[in-house]
């Protein structure tokens, strides 16, 4: 994805932030155990979050009682953040992207990014990163990827017809992975560029989640993704509705959204 495209498809998110933040999934508290564990935080460390949206994983690393300086390009999003986050003197939210940043000579601990360091342009961000941490300092990438086990109701197979008739031929449309697939892509960073020599062999951990919803409300869950988001409104709209009705009529207006939450987690090579 090209710079411009990546930026202007990652602003789509600030259009709807109280959205985002109600129906996102958030991440399991034994992932930020693991994430102390592993880097050794603790009250003195300094964090810098890359991302953070409406602090979903703020929230957590500010529980830690560390020093977080959490940076979003999203005025929105930043906005709800703050107000979020009031409660806690030990963190900052600054609205800029990672790219153009001023760090102000700042070095830190910890880098985190959750959900977000897919939209950095790698040819800028994985350097960036290296050099905004202490040597020894650790990387950590926090994700949430959408699975289903087999013989499970989904919800993609059960509306695949009403997608192709809203927007035909969408190359996003497709259904998630199987969660036993998924754990086996336990080297590296994932689907993003890989660094190069800056970083040293990750450690990755899974945590299996799922979220509960009615028709509407997985519609709004929709609603909050890219995929969903730069349809044109009244294709979105329309399908979202359509999807709502399914789930309702022949889904008991129930139906689960299942992920594997992961950490991926490096240490800055020297």
């Amino acid at each position: 994805m090209a710079g411009e495209d990546r930026r202007d498809l990652g602003r789509v998110f600030n259009e709807v932030p109280e959205l985002y933040d109600r129906v996102r999934p958030s991440y399991p508290g034994e992932l930020f155990a693991d994430l102390v564990t592993v880097t050794r935080m603790g009250e003195r460390s300094s964090v810098l979050e890359v991302g953070c949206g409406t602090g979903q994983a703020t929230r957590s690393l500010a529980a830690l009682r560390c020093s977080v300086t959490a940076v979003e390009p999203g005025e929105g999003m930043a906005a709800l953040a703050r107000q979020r986050l009031a409660t806690f003197h030990n963190v900052e939210v600054e609205t800029s992207t990672f790219e153009e940043w001023d760090d102000r000579g700042a070095r830190f601990d910890v880098l985190v990014a959750a959900s977000a360091w897919h939209w950095i342009d790698p040819s800028i961000g994985w350097q960036r990163a290296h050099d905004v941490l202490h040597p020894g300092g650790w990387m950590a990438l926090l994700g949430n990827v959408v699975v289903r086990r087999p013989g499970e109701p989904e919800v993609y197979a059960e509306t695949a017809d009403l997608h192709e008739r809203f927007s035909p031929g969408n190359p996003g449309w497709g259904h998630p992975p199987l969660e036993d697939d998924v754990r086996t892509t336990d080297e590296g960073w994932g689907l993003v560029e890989d660094p190069g020599g800056l970083f040293g062999p990750t450690i990755v951990r899974w945590y299996p989640t799922v979220q509960w919803f009615n028709g509407d409300g997985f519609a709004d869950l929709l609603r909050s993704t890219s995929l969903y988001r730069r349809l044109d409104r009244d294709v979105r709209e329309a399908l979202l509705d359509a999807i709502a009705e399914r789930i309702r009529t022949r889904m008991g207006d129930r139906v689960s959204r299942r992920y594997l939450s992961v950490l991926r987690v490096g240490q800055r090579a020297e």
